[in-house]
């Protein structure tokens, strides 16, 4: 089996009622974070916020940055397809689909500031959802791309969501910025 098809083999088949609690528990953590900030996130307290037992919660998210990557992953996964219109160039469909993964979070600094950490987490629940994350990206980049998408063009391309991510998680830029500038990078990196 390929680690693309591995990574994105779930750890295992939730019911209908554990999934709405996993939910509960994700739309708590951002309540939360709005509420405490990250370094206030606890998963007991967001347990307690989603009217969770503690030990619930911890069978589902092993840490508080676990909790958080679920976050982004699952607002990531909810976007919808770019629509591509083939009578765009490459670079404005790429430069589309960069705004949108790069604005996931923008509106909402707590959360991006904690998904900033939470991903670059060792934690091995963490690194799978990073695999997913990057997987996405990755699919998302190549048909914007189109069929005859450079593999060294996708691999830049996803260098430089991640890295303006990263430098907006951390302060150095501002995500409304985002766009623009990966634009700019979709323009000089897709000619």
């Amino acid at each position: 089996m390929s680690n693309s098809v591995v990574a994105l083999t779930p750890r295992r088949h939730l019911s209908d009622r554990q999934a709405q609690t996993v939910q509960r528990l994700v739309d708590a953590a951002v309540e939360e974070l709005r509420s405490v900030g990250y370094d206030g996130l606890t998963v007991r307290n967001v347990a307690k916020r989603a009217g969770v037992a503690p030990a619930t919660a911890y069978n589902y998210f092993a840490s508080r940055e676990h909790l958080v990557t679920e976050v982004f992953w699952r607002r990531l996964e909810s976007l919808p397809e770019t629509r591509l219109d083939g009578r765009r160039s490459a670079s404005s469909r790429v430069a589309s689909t960069l705004s949108e993964m790069a604005l996931l979070v923008a509106d909402e600094p707590e959360l991006a500031a904690a998904c900033t950490v939470a991903m670059l987490s060792n934690d091995a629940d963490v690194k799978v959802l990073r695999d997913r994350i990057g997987l996405t990206w990755r699919h998302r980049l190549q048909r914007a791309l189109g069929d005859a998408a450079d593999p060294a063009v996708l691999t830049t391309l996803e260098f430089a969501v991640s890295g303006a991510m990263l430098q907006a998680g951390m302060g150095h830029l501002d995500y409304a910025d985002l766009p623009e500038r990966l634009a700019r990078t979709a323009d000089l990196v897709v000619r």
